[in-house]
């Protein structure tokens, strides 16, 4: 049987959303697309080719319909959505990304987006990158914590009153924000620690 690449790597994010990606090996891609391995390294020579693949693919749609001249806050704020929105379209989507140093078109199409978007907020290149990554970052960071907080079985007491029986008399801050730290709400959370970085970068004084 002869296979397409696209086709493998569609295969191979129903298998990440099946096991796992610690469980998604090329053996067991193979097996699931009922070709022999051989076939398979022909179109992706290790694991790690294929989850850059993998990732690349995450990213086709993201920033397509962002409009490259509007104002940068509204683009990196869209871009960063989208982002998210795509690393959670999959069970360990953030973390398949964040593995890879993925250079391709889609990942090279939206850096390109962010760092346009942030030279119109008078930052020099260099800044402009270094500015694109933090939010690329923020977006991975923030999201492999939410599929793994959401993948989670809470056992016994719910995590709130763990900690403040832990916190209690010992950590007095902690203990008084328990709640606030296992708030499920992810989209107000994302919301406002994206805000702090457009923010951060909005009253950043150009160098000269």
């Amino acid at each position: 049987m002869r296979i397409q690449r696209e086709q493998a790597v569609r295969a191979a994010w129903t298998l990440v959303d099946e096991i796992g990606v610690d469980g998604m090996t090329m053996r067991a891609l193979a097996q699931a697309l009922e070709i022999q391995a051989p076939s398979l390294y022909w179109h992706f020579p290790s694991k790690q080719v294929l989850l850059e693949t993998m990732a690349d693919a995450l990213l086709e749609d993201v920033g397509r319909e962002q409009d490259a001249d509007a104002g940068w806050e509204a683009v990196v704020k869209g871009v960063a959505g989208e982002l998210r929105r795509a690393f959670m379209s999959h069970r360990d989507g953030a973390r398949v990304y964040a593995g890879t140093a993925v250079v391709s078109e889609n990942t090279l199409r939206v850096s390109d987006l962010l760092i346009g978007a942030l030279g119109r907020a008078a930052l020099k290149p260099r800044e402009a990158s270094w500015a694109a990554f933090s939010v690329l970052d923020y977006v991975l960071g923030f999201t492999i914590e939410e599929q793994s907080l959401g993948a989670q079985k809470a056992e016994g007491p719910p995590v709130a009153e763990r900690i403040r029986a832990l916190a209690k008399g010992r950590f007095p801050h902690v203990a008084a924000a328990a709640d606030a730290i296992v708030d499920p709400d992810f989209d107000a959370r994302f919301a406002f620690g994206l805000e702090l970085l457009v923010s951060g970068l909005r009253n950043r004084k150009p160098r000269r």
